[in-house]
C-alpha cells in the first residue's frame, strides 16, 4: 500500500514498529499525517521521544523526572531569599535555640539552621520522597505493563512482549512525573523542614522557607517576629529530636515503607481504563494516577500499619508541641499560633492531600492532641529530664496504650526515679520462663551425664582396688 493510501491507524502502528524495532528517529512526515486520529503531532513527538529514551534505558524508574518536574514548579516564582529575611530568621533561630535549651535536655544541633528556598527544599527532601514512593511506583509500572500487554491487538503481541521493559519504564516515568508535580506543589505550602511530620531533611538540619512564611501568617494577624520565633522553636525541636534519637528516623521511614509495600494497583480499574483509553485524551491516565483511582481499598494489614504509623507520628509531634509550648511561653501569641499549626496539620494543604491520593498515605497524626496531653502529664509528674530520657532507646518510647492512659508510664518513671526495679511486664515474664526452662533442661542434662559416668573412686569390675587387672 502506498504511503498516501495508509490510514492514520496504520501510520501510528508503523511508528510503534519503528520505535520498538530500534529504527531510531521517527519520520516527522508521519507525525503530520496523524490528524485523522485526532492526535496532536507535537504531543506525539514528545511522547515518542520519551519512548525512545525509555527504549535506551534499563527498565528502571527515572527519578530524575521527579526532580526536574518538582524544581520546575518550585522555581516558577524565582524568588530569592533577601538579606532582610535571612537576618530576621537567623535572629529568630538564635533566640529560639536559647529558649529551647530551657525546655528540653536534648542538645543543640551541630549544624546551624538556615533559611531555604523552595527549590532548596526540593533538593534536600527528594531522597526521602523517592524512598517512600518507590514501592507504589513499582506497583503501578508493573500493572501498567500487564494491562497494556492484555489490551494490545493480537498482531502486535510480539512487539508488546518484546517491549515489556519499555512499557514498565514508561509507566514508572509517568508516576515519577506525577510525584514531581506533587512535591513541587508541596514546596509552595510547607513552612519548615519538619512541617510534614516525617524526617525529610538530612539528619541534623533545620530550615524555614521564607517564601511560604509570609503566606502562613497573612491571615493570622500575629506579629511576624512572634510567628518567626514560634516556628523556629518548633522546627528546632523537631530536628533536635531526630538528631538525638538516631534510631527514630529509620523507625519512621520503615513504618511508612512497610505500609507502602502493601499497596497494589487495582488491575481491574487499570484494564478498564486501558480498554477505553483515547490517545487524544492523555490526561485521563494522568488524572487516574493522581487521584488515587488505581489504588484499591486498604487491606486489614494496611489499616493496622497505618494505625501504628499514625500513633508514631502523633507521639513525635505531641512531644514537639509540648516542648515548643514551654520554650515559647514568653510569647503572648504562642497559644494562637499553636492552634493554627495544629489545625493546619490536621487538615493538610492541597498538595499534601494530593500526596495522599498518589501514594495512598495520609501523613496527618490524628491523635496529636492526646499525645501532647500525655507528654504534658509526664512532664508535670517526673520533670523534663525523665521525660526526654524516653527517647534514649526504642523500647522506652511511649506506646499507643500510654497515649490512652499515661498513668502506668508515669508510675514506671517514678519508680525508676526512686531506684526501684520496674515491675515485670508480659515480655519480662515470657523471657523469665524461657530462661528458667533452658536452665532446667541444662540441669537435667548435666544430672543425666553424671549418672551415666562411672565413679572414679569405685573400681571397675575387672580391676583390683589398687587398679591392677584381675
Amino acid at each position: 500500500m502506498a504511503d498516501d493510501e495508509r490510514s492514520p491507524e496504520d501510520e501510528f502502528r508503523e511508528m510503534i514498529r519503528q520505535l520498538f524495532g530500534g529504527a531510531g528517529e521517527i519520520d516527522p512526515d508521519q507525525l503530520s499525517r496523524l490528524s485523522g486520529m485526532q492526535i496532536d503531532p507535537a504531543m506525539m513527538q514528545t511522547v515518542m521521544r520519551h519512548l525512545q529514551d525509555a527504549f535506551a534505558g534499563d527498565g528502571s524508574i527515572s527519578w530524575d523526572l521527579t526532580r526536574r518536574q518538582a524544581l520546575h514548579i518550585a522555581n516558577q516564582d524565582g524568588l530569592a531569599i533577601t538579606q532582610g529575611q535571612r537576618a530576621d530568621l537567623d535572629q529568630a533561630f538564635a533566640l529560639a535555640n536559647l529558649w529551647l535549651s530551657e525546655a528540653t535536655t536534648i542538645s543543640e544541633l551541630a549544624k546551624p539552621p538556615q533559611p531555604i528556598t523552595r527549590g532548596g527544599w526540593v533538593d534536600a527532601t527528594l531522597p526521602v520522597w523517592q524512598e517512600l514512593a518507590e514501592p507504589v511506583a513499582s506497583s503501578i509500572a508493573d500493572a501498567l505493563t500487564a494491562a497494556l500487554r492484555d489490551q494490545a491487538p493480537e498482531d502486535m503481541q510480539g512487539l508488546v512482549q518484546g517491549a515489556g521493559r519499555i512499557m514498565r519504564t514508561v509507566g514508572g516515568s509517568l508516576f515519577a512525573t506525577q510525584l514531581g508535580h506533587v512535591v513541587g506543589s508541596l514546596s509552595k505550602e510547607v513552612v519548615s523542614g519538619g512541617d510534614v511530620g516525617i524526617p525529610l531533611m538530612p539528619d541534623g538540619e533545620a530550615a524555614i522557607l521564607p517564601q511560604n512564611f509570609a503566606d502562613f501568617g497573612r491571615d493570622l494577624e500575629i506579629p511576624d517576629d512572634q510567628l518567626a520565633l514560634y516556628l523556629a522553636a518548633r522546627e528546632l525541636a523537631h530536628a533536635r529530636l531526630f538528631r538525638h534519637a538516631r534510631w527514630l528516623r529509620l523507625h519512621v521511614i520503615s513504618q511508612v515503607t512497610e505500609y507502602a509495600r502493601g499497596i497494589h494497583v487495582d488491575t481491574g480499574a487499570l484494564e478498564e481504563l486501558a480498554s477505553r483509553f483515547d490517545p487524544s485524551e492523555p490526561e485521563e491516565l494522568r488524572n487516574a494516577i493522581e487521584s488515587g483511582a488505581l489504588l484499591p481499598t486498604r487491606s486489614e494489614t494496611q489499616v493496622e500499619a497505618l494505625r501504628r504509623l499514625e500513633n508514631l507520628l502523633a507521639t513525635i509531634e505531641g512531644w514537639v508541641d509540648v516542648v515548643t509550648a514551654a520554650a515559647t511561653s514568653r510569647l503572648p501569641s504562642a497559644p494562637r499560633i499553636a492552634e493554627a499549626v495544629r489545625r493546619r496539620r490536621a487538615v493538610g494543604g492541597p498538595a499534601e492531600q494530593a500526596l495522599g491520593s498518589l501514594v495512598g498515605l495520609e501523613l496527618r497524626p490524628r491523635r496529636m492532641r492526646e499525645a501532647a496531653a500525655m507528654w504534658q502529664a509526664v512532664t508535670d509528674a517526673v520533670g523534663v529530664a525523665a521525660r526526654d530520657s524516653l527517647w534514649d532507646y526504642p523500647d522506652l518510647m511511649p506506646t499507643a496504650e500510654d497515649i490512652d492512659d499515661p498513668a502506668a508510664l508515669i508510675a514506671r518513671l517514678e519508680a525508676r526515679a526512686r531506684g526501684e526495679a520496674p515491675a515485670p511486664d508480659a515480655f519480662d515474664d515470657a523471657l523469665a520462663e524461657l530462661l528458667e526452662a533452658e536452665s532446667g533442661a541444662g540441669s537435667t542434662e548435666a544430672s543425666g551425664e553424671a549418672d551415666a559416668a562411672p565413679d572414679a573412686d569405685e573400681p571397675d569390675d575387672d580391676e583390683h582396688p589398687d587398679g591392677r587387672p584381675i
